[in-house]
């Protein structure tokens, strides 16, 4: 029987001389879920991780695992847990099987030692070709495939990543993607931290957003997008340079190229565009299409990061203000 939770982390803590990198940090991750980690450089993603892992001292919080309480650094990471933090630290002189291998040594029972169980391992990470080349061959997306095959030896039921798709490209991301998705259909409870929004979107049921070492947000992605007070339309106009600028004299709109090289991306309530519409036809610029598309993900963490105008503010966790959004 799967545990309800595979990780639970409260009130977790950290200071670096004057800096507070974390502050009263909670984070709950579930078996067979992927939990998208967020935030801006200098948020506290990497120090939390580095915590969860046992790399780093907390001050203060606890942190459980598999049904099991964790001190801080005290001892090994637990059974069942495994992952990387950056850029994962492999022996170059050695081959990528060969890391595997000394690793499942070092682990002991917790890791398989079969060359079989290894070079399965290196077959999902698409390192199969390259398993024989020394390490120092490898570009930095291999050395990122190696991390992540190590962490893939101790068969975790709780797997922590740090920008997991690094360094890959188009094709070797969409491979690492599809990867934890399988991982996450078998019950494995997967928390990776990223910078890239669309990533997240595509894979995380569930979000934590840092700001400034606090949780700004806790919830789903489905409840991220409901936090959107206003709606986002695709516009197309007979003069769309005309458009923007009446839009910068029209009170409760936002307007913006959409960066597709053409259209405009119009923010707004329904009676403020009723509105900007009304003013449109009146200086003769036709609106040539206006479609309703959801809020963008993007927009939406730029805002809660540091764009927002409306009445929430960052030093008041979203949590807080909308109950309704917490896990």
């Amino acid at each position: 029987m799967l545990e309800q939770t595979a990780l639970e982390a409260a009130g977790i803590s950290k200071r670096y001389g004057a800096r507070e990198a974390l502050r009263r940090v909670d984070l709950v991750a579930r078996p067979g879920r992927l939990h998208g980690l967020l935030g801006p450089n200098g948020a506290g993603k990497t120090t939390l991780m580095r915590v969860l892992l046992g790399l780093v001292t907390r001050d203060a919080g606890t942190v459980r695992v598999l049904g099991r309480t964790v001190d801080s650094t005290a001892g090994p990471v637990p059974d069942g847990v495994a992952g990387f933090v950056e850029t994962p630290a492999v022996y170059p002189y050695l081959s990528g099987r060969q890391n595997l291998a000394l690793l499942a040594r070092l682990d002991g029972d917790k890791a398989p030692r079969q060359g079989d169980s290894i070079g399965q391992i290196l077959e999902q990470v698409g390192l199969a070709a390259q398993a024989d080349d020394a390490v120092s061959s490898y570009s930095a997306g291999m050395r990122q495939r190696v991390g992540l095959a190590a962490a893939l030896l101790r068969s975790p039921r709780l797997l922590l990543l740090d920008e997991p798709t690094n360094f890959l490209d188009p094709a070797g991301g969409r491979d690492v993607r599809a990867l934890l998705r399988r991982l996450a259909d078998q019950g494995v409870a997967v928390v990776l931290s990223s910078h890239d929004m669309s990533e997240v979107e595509e894979l995380c049921a569930d979000l934590t957003i840092l700001h400034l070492g606090q949780v700004i947000f806790s919830g789903t992605a489905d409840q991220l997008r409901a936090l959107a007070l206003a709606t986002v339309h695709e516009l197309h106009t007979s003069d769309d340079h005309a458009a923007l600028d009446l839009a910068a004299r029209q009170p409760g709109v936002k307007v913006a190229a959409d960066g597709k090289g053409s259209g405009l991306e119009v923010v707004a309530d329904v009676a403020a565009l009723d509105a900007y519409v009304v003013a449109l036809g009146r200086v003769g610029v036709a609106v040539r299409s206006l479609v309703r598309r959801a809020r963008a993900f993007e927009s939406l963490f730029l805002e809660l990061t540091g764009q927002r105008t409306r009445s929430a503010r960052l030093d008041e966790p979203i949590e807080r203000q909308s109950p309704a959004v917490t896990s």
